[in-house]
């Protein structure tokens, strides 16, 4: 063996430098591929978790519901008890739920609690199958969880496949997998002086989490959530959006069924739907923890209610992610990878790019790669066409006026229109446009030469509008400058020939996340990762290990490293006072952190003059 190490260190040491290089790069490669494959093949090879069988409602497997009534979109939350329950791309009547009361959110949140006396108790291994349950339950139904969802948002289901399902499963898989060695005690440093102890960090449940979450990924914003409380010990109470709580009666179900098939309590987690009321009551229920995600103005809403009750809040207030094309970069190679970023579930995404910040030298091969790719795109209703590229837009007919104000905003300012850029209409004489206005429909549209005082350079849009801005002498300086003029600061992303410039960049931008050569939304992909921003963007995280334990109580504790063996406090500095107690500490403080070794000596000698020094004897009694 001795022989062969020699021959094999011989053997690279006559390599010429390129080929070392090459060689210790392949090796991690290896190394990283042998881990992976180590991880998924004990992923895989574990016992089955229960297989789970849930109901489904013809109105959740069918792709058309033709015999479905119309609702009117102009009195959407306009009847404060009821919540509207409809399909935005149809305008399809799906029902009316009742608000949950103030009463019953308490109510709720008062199960959850009792429940989750019994759950903080589950080990590791309960709480794994848990996941690993759920995650069955889910690949093996695809494609009912995404039409659900499809259903109650409007978007296509590839981007409820994709946008949805799939993260969701790798949610479930990395808590699965990674969950428990982030929530085990961690040991730490105990510091100079305490050598004699040992010092762990715990992490423990907080007991129930309050989630409101918005409507635009109605399946994982609603999984996402509730598998990381669970995971971590708690239960948790969801408050959905009023524009998608029709897809909760199936999503409940299937929580509820795996739950029971492991032996989980049956309470762990609730469900309440309303609207800002029901959203405060929540708040104000005595919930140990929210997670909020939404717009900046309601976000601040949320957390003066929460520090009412000196309650955590996580604030995830959107974004407007800049993407930087350099001059060096390979537009042909990126312009998917920058439609997918923004029509992907039409633009409504927390972290999706919204500002284009394209170098002058291949800003018009940009536009009009961008432009060709849009114009052939369709757009409709997609339950039963998977031929759609476009779904609609879940929130109805303000969020178009919202949209076209920003259009109409930008165009007056000098900004061009190379697509879309209109409220389809009934009377229109266009067919395409009478067709979308039968549903919530904003087409995909492309604005060009976007000054930097128009409102949508600052404010988010969260749509289907891709807004190009051209940066001007191909400078890395003004592509920063531009990117980084922005109140919020979610993700970010850039892309150039060189991976050294697009870092460097990357780096230069405010954000919470980046990605280098790759849209800024790959990062959610890894779950090991946190997510959250800065700024206007909110704060504190969900996801990754940051935000796992961000749902304990994180508690520090120090104990005896041999049992037998005790701090006790050293004689000088005992009550009472020697008078030299002063001196023996200034010793201790030299001894251990004196900066030279002639200050480490000192701090020795004064322990040893001083550590005799006793108190006073107590004065004799006065004879009477």
């Amino acid at each position: 063996m001795d022989q062969l190490l020699m021959d094999a260190t011989s053997s690279f040491m006559s390599m010429s430098v390129l080929e070392q290089v090459g060689v210790a790069a392949s090796t991690l490669v290896a190394f990283k591929v042998l881990s992976w494959l180590k991880s998924f093949l004990g992923f895989v090879f574990q016992l089955p978790p229960p297989k789970v069988t849930v109901p489904i409602e013809p109105s959740e497997s069918a792709d058309v519901l033709p015999n479905a009534s119309k609702i009117d979109p102009s009195k959407l939350c306009s009847n404060k008890n009821k919540v509207q329950l409809f399909d935005p791309a149809t305008y399809d009547n799906l029902g009316e739920v009742p608000v949950t009361t103030k009463a019953q959110v308490e109510e709720k949140v008062q199960k959850a609690r009792e429940a989750q006396k019994e759950w903080r108790k589950s080990s590791f291994a309960h709480r794994r199958l848990l996941m690993r349950t759920m995650l069955r339950y889910i690949t093996e139904n695809q494609e009912n969880c995404a039409r659900v969802a499809c259903r109650d948002s409007g978007k296509t289901l590839l981007d409820a496949i994709i946008g949805e399902v799939l993260v969701t499963c790798e949610k479930l898989a990395w808590l699965a997998s990674s969950g428990e060695k982030h929530l085990q005690p961690e040991y730490r440093d105990t510091g100079r002086m305490m050598m004699m102890k040992k010092v762990k960090v715990e992490f423990t449940p907080l007991g129930v989490i309050g989630a409101i979450v918005p409507w635009n990924y109605p399946f994982h914003n609603v999984f996402n959530p509730i598998s990381a409380a669970l995971f971590s010990g708690n239960a948790i109470v969801i408050k959905v959006s009023e524009y998608a709580s029709w897809s909760i009666g199936y999503y409940k179900r299937i929580v509820d069924a795996c739950c029971e098939a492991v032996g989980a309590p049956k309470d762990l987690v609730q469900f309440v739907v309303g609207y800002g009321e029901t959203g405060d009551a929540l708040v104000r229920s005595g919930a140990d923890k929210i997670i909020f995600v939404g717009s900046p103005n309601v976000g601040r809403i949320v957390a003066r209610a929460a520090a009412d009750n000196w309650t955590p809040v996580v604030l995830e207030l959107g974004g407007k992610d800049p993407f930087v094309v350099c001059d060096d970069a390979d537009v042909d190679g990126i312009v998917q990878t920058a439609c997918r970023g923004v029509w992907q579930n039409m633009g409504q995404n927390c972290a999706g790019p919204e500002r284009f910040f394209v170098y002058e030298k291949v800003f018009d091969k940009f536009c009009n790669s961008v432009a060709d790719v849009v114009k052939r795109m369709k757009t409709g209703p997609s339950l039963g066409d998977p031929s759609v590229d476009c779904g609609a837009v879940c929130m109805g007919p303000n969020q178009l006026k919202a949209y076209q104000a920003l259009v109409d905003d930008a165009v007056s300012k000098g900004a061009k229109v190379l697509s879309g850029g209109y409220i389809p209409s009934l009377t229109s004489s266009d067919p395409v446009s009478s067709r979308l206005a039968k549903g919530s429909f904003y087409p995909p549209t492309i604005l060009a030469d976007v000054p930097e005082n128009a409102n949508i350079a600052q404010e988010e849009i969260f749509g289907p509008i891709m807004c190009i801005f051209k940066v001007k002498g191909n400078s890395d300086d003004e592509a920063v400058r531009m990117a980084n003029n922005c109140d919020f600061a979610l993700s970010s992303c850039v892309f150039s020939g060189s991976t050294s410039r697009a870092k460097k960049v990357a780096d230069r931008l405010v954000a919470g996340m980046s990605a280098v050569n790759d849209l800024e939304g790959c990062t959610y992909m890894s779950q090991s990762l946190p997510f959250g921003g800065l700024k206007k963007s909110g704060y504190d995280r969900f996801a990754g290990p940051e935000g796992l334990r961000g749902l304990c109580s994180i508690r520090s504790v120090c104990e005896d490293l041999v049992p037998f063996i005790r701090n006790s406090i050293p004689p000088p500095m005992q009550y009472l006072s020697s008078g030299a107690g002063h001196n023996f500490a200034q010793g201790l403080i030299h001894m251990f952190y004196s900066t030279s070794l002639l200050g480490n000596l000192k701090g020795v000698w004064m322990l040893i003059r001083y550590a005799g020094a006793k108190p006073p004897p107590a004065p004799k009694a006065k004879v009477a």
